[in-house]
């Protein structure tokens, strides 16, 4: 006999709040959920796979193919919608 165990599924305020604890960490800037991370030379394309390969690991996620537009990665919130939107088709399966 197996346990199934469900996760509750993620909120955007915890993703939103884990993905700028991580970006305060590695920046040393606070960072408003809606600031173009990139436009404002706060993070640089090569930061980008950082922040790819952390959001995979942390949410449990894969980005692959057309989500890996630097559009996905510009902001706190849109972070936020590709992870949440990742989880869920990933529940679905």
């Amino acid at each position: 006999m197996s346990e199934h165990t469900t996760t509750p599924p993620l909120s955007a305020e915890h993703v939103r709040t884990e993905l700028k604890r991580f970006l305060e960490e590695r920046t040393k800037t606070d960072w408003a959920a809606d600031t173009d991370l990139f436009a404002t030379g706060g993070v640089s394309s090569l930061f980008a796979m950082e922040l790819v390969v952390h959001v995979e690991k942390t949410f449990g996620i894969a980005v692959e193919g057309p989500d890996l537009r630097i559009d996905n990665f510009r902001t706190v919130d849109a972070m936020t919608a590709l992870v949440l939107r990742l989880a869920e088709a990933g529940s679905g399966e």
